[in-house]
């Protein structure tokens, strides 16, 4: 599934303080904070900018290999008035393509039904759930499996 209404790419240091403008739980939380400016740090953080002329970064996600040591989407933030144009879409278009192996996980609340239409939207099927990490709304697991290769590598 490609998306071609937005640029997506690494984030750089430059690019810290518009994260964190889009992010309002990053503007109260400093652990948020500090697992952005790690990211960014560890080239594991992706922008999604408009195609305009202002190039405004309309959304941001994470991919990293901290969930079993397998691909895995902790977080992806779309600005609220960029939500349901296609960015989360592009965005998890090209984690899979950053992928390496055929799994990609990701997780999200029960409660978060805008999430979980997208993850199914996309192809992610449900994998299981975790209980106790927030009372009362269950982390569920999903994973699309998929032919993913790292973009560059020999085919």
């Amino acid at each position: 599934m490609t998306v071609h209404r937005f640029n997506i790419h690494l984030a750089s240091s430059d690019d810290i303080e518009s994260l964190i403008e889009l992010d309002s739980v990053s503007r109260c939380d400093s652990r948020r904070r500090a697992f952005i400016e790690n990211a960014v740090t560890a080239a594991q953080c992706w922008i999604a900018t408009g195609n305009d002329e202002v190039a405004l970064t309309v959304g941001y996600g994470i991919l990293n290999r901290t969930f079993f040591e397998q691909n895995f989407v902790p977080l992806i933030v779309v600005r609220d008035t960029a939500r349901r144009t296609g960015v989360g879409i592009a965005l998890l278009s090209e984690f899979e393509s950053q992928c390496q192996g055929t799994k990609l996980f990701t997780s999200t609340n029960t409660s978060n039904v805008p999430m979980r239409a997208l993850l199914l939207r996309c192809g992610f099927v449900e994998s299981g759930y975790i209980d106790n990490l927030d009372d009362g709304d269950p982390e569920l697991i999903f994973v699309k499996r998929a032919a993913i290769r790292r973009k560059n590598s020999a085919v």
